[in-house]
């Protein structure tokens, strides 16, 4: 089923360039600037007035081997631009997950526990705050306080000094993450900058994500607690902390796992504002170049990797289900 979806959604995506011309389209295929020059020869060579339906088979034929063509916003191959901007969003992503779900599991339990009472009704207020709040106005806020007036934290992914010693022959890059590369390389100075510059981004994502999480959560945890299963615990003498965050909760996790790989790939391909307010080199900032320049082969690289990264997203939480409730088996 997934290659049908994956053949569906770069069909889709391939059909949508059919409206630009020809010269347009000659981006995708050109892997040399100096070809940029030359458009009408890569047209010829590429047949881009065949058929969509040829097109569209020699187009997927490169993609399978990694040729998705040349970027011109980042003046290197799209191949090499996905590579070199993934894992600083990847980062950010992770960061804001891990703060996504431990306030929004934690919050959700605390909330329907206390149903109707004085920290439920707080709980519930902050979440619709954080929810109506747009995202570039609460970055920007944040900018202007704790960069702005305090200076505790700074915009981009580290300092210059930092840059020196990231780019220097004693720094080794093995996953190309920063915080973890620093800590194989021994150099705190380098993880405690990046992570001084990772922590308003990833506030950011995670107060406009996790507000969902905790009603989810909420809603989830109720359900359980109302259930047959809790009451017998109950009965048995069993502790309320074991009862709650051993049965019920587990339980109640089960919804929240398919939104949090959701919204975990929807950071890695949507982190579009806060890596532009917060100036963070990653993909999403990439990907508004691309549009803004009208990287054709940029936007279709961009475009494929987040459909696939939706699809492996959606994937992953089924096969967690099997994890947090032994009754699911997927067929």
């Amino acid at each position: 089923m997934l290659p049908l979806v994956m053949i569906g959604v770069t069909f889709f995506l391939f059909f949508l360039t059919q409206r630009l011309s020809p010269e347009m389209r000659a981006s995708l295929y050109v892997q040399d600037p100096r070809q940029m020059g030359s458009l009408e020869e890569v047209i010829q060579k590429y047949g881009l007035n065949d058929p969509m339906p040829v097109q569209y088979f020699r187009w997927l034929k490169k993609a399978a081997k990694g040729d998705l063509g040349y970027s011109e916003s980042a003046n290197m191959p799209v191949a090499s631009a996905l590579k070199a901007y993934l894992p600083a969003t990847v980062q950010l992503a992770v960061a804001a997950m891990v703060l996504v779900l431990f306030f929004g599991l934690w919050l959700g339990i605390l909330s329907a526990v206390k149903k109707d009472g004085i920290t439920d009704n707080l709980i519930r207020l902050g979440v619709l705050a954080g929810f109506s709040l747009p995202i570039f106005v609460l970055g920007l806020l944040l900018l202007m306080v704790f960069y702005g007036k305090l200076g505790w934290f700074a915009p981009g992914e580290y300092s210059f000094s930092a840059d020196m010693m990231i780019h220097s022959a004693n720094f080794k890059t093995y996953t190309g993450l920063l915080l973890i590369d620093s800590l194989l390389n021994f150099n705190f100075y380098v993880f405690f900058d990046v992570l001084k510059h990772l922590v308003l981004p990833a506030v950011t994502l995670c107060i406009g994500s996790f507000a969902l999480m905790v009603r989810v959560m909420r809603s989830s945890m109720l359900e359980e607690l109302g259930k047959d299963y809790v009451r017998s615990a109950r009965a048995r003498g069993l502790s309320n902390w074991r009862v709650i965050y051993k049965h019920a909760g587990l339980n109640a996790m089960i919804p929240a796992v398919t939104l949090a790989g959701i919204q975990f790939i929807r950071l890695l391909g949507g982190t579009v504002i806060v890596e532009t307010v917060f100036d963070y080199p990653g993909i999403g900032r990439w990907g508004v170049a691309c549009a803004q320049q009208l990287d054709i082969a940029g936007i279709m690289g961009f475009s494929l990797m987040v459909a696939v990264l939706f699809v492996i997203g959606n994937l992953a939480a089924d096969i967690l289900y099997t994890a947090l409730d032994p009754r699911i088996r997927l067929k």
